[in-house]
């Protein structure tokens, strides 16, 4: 298990609460997870990231806008902006 700190203002950006079973349970959406993927992508892996974006966009998760604002929200829209541009 990994621990990451995120900032208190950008925490709840995203997140849905889903209940599963009879427990909520808390989830970031689509279009947040791919921001966060990009985030970490020294973590994580570069490919990781491309394929979840490459995921979400094919199975129409996420617009453009929706991971654009995240990416802009969690300051990865100049690293997220040219794949982006590749799949369009």
């Amino acid at each position: 298990m990994k621990v990451y700190r995120y900032d208190p203002k950008t925490f709840d950006a995203g997140l849905q609460t889903h209940v599963i079973g009879k427990l909520p349970v808390r989830i970031y959406e689509p279009a947040r997870t791919v921001a966060d993927c990009f985030k970490f992508r020294n973590k994580i892996g570069m490919d990781i990231a491309l394929e979840a974006l490459r995921l979400v966009r094919e199975r129409r998760k996420a617009s453009t806008r929706e991971l654009l604002h995240y990416a802009r929200l969690l300051r990865v829209e100049r690293t997220l902006q040219p794949y982006l541009q590749a799949l369009a």
